[in-house]
């Protein structure tokens, strides 16, 4: 019984094959592009205006929305709703168990995953939009639901209208596979 529990670590699968040149380049600039206006936002229109439009999370979602188009995790509705589910949930737990950050924390990532599931709006970095609504420190409690607004929603839709242009501007690129 243990030996079987420890097989299943071994993989069954073998690698994905690699990717061709267009396709690095596409994601690059596409990945450049997105962050880099999220970033000029942030840093010369919001500054000083106790907002921001960048999170950490937004680096995993360009390596989902512009370096793997075609995965059910990058897609509009996941990008989307997965932010800002989890943003809501994070800022949530962070009012609700404050005193224990700890806990706040493991409340904001399991049920960030638990309602994406339900919704079927399963992104990964969404996980860490809600860890970052706790453990973001006092400029993003400031924000409180807000958060969910300015920076995720407002921040994914840019980085999705960056989505949309460029990775549409190759012929062996499309994106999104679907929207709902």
């Amino acid at each position: 019984m243990l030996e079987a529990y420890f097989n299943k670590m071994r993989g069954s699968a073998k690698s994905p094959p690699a990717v061709n040149l267009s396709e690095i380049v596409w994601s690059w600039i596409g990945a450049f592009l997105g962050i880099a206006t999220v970033g000029l936002i942030s840093y010369k229109v919001l500054e000083g205006k106790g907002l921001t439009m960048i999170i950490g999370s937004f680096g995993a979602s360009a390596v989902l929305i512009y370096g793997a188009v075609k995965s059910p995790l990058a897609q509009p509705r996941n990008l989307v709703g997965g932010h800002v589910l989890s943003a809501i949930i994070g800022v949530t737990a962070y009012q609700l168990f404050q005193p224990n950050i700890w806990l706040a924390a493991a409340m904001a990532v399991s049920t960030a995953i638990a309602v994406m599931h339900a919704t079927k709006t399963l992104h990964p970095p969404g996980g860490a939009t809600a860890l970052i609504a706790v453990i973001g420190g006092d400029s993003v409690h400031k924000l409180g639901y807000l958060y969910a607004v300015i920076p995720t929603a407002a921040g994914v839709t840019i980085m999705l209208a960056v989505a949309l242009l460029v990775n549409n501007i190759p012929k062996n690129r499309k994106y999104p596979e679907f929207w709902f």
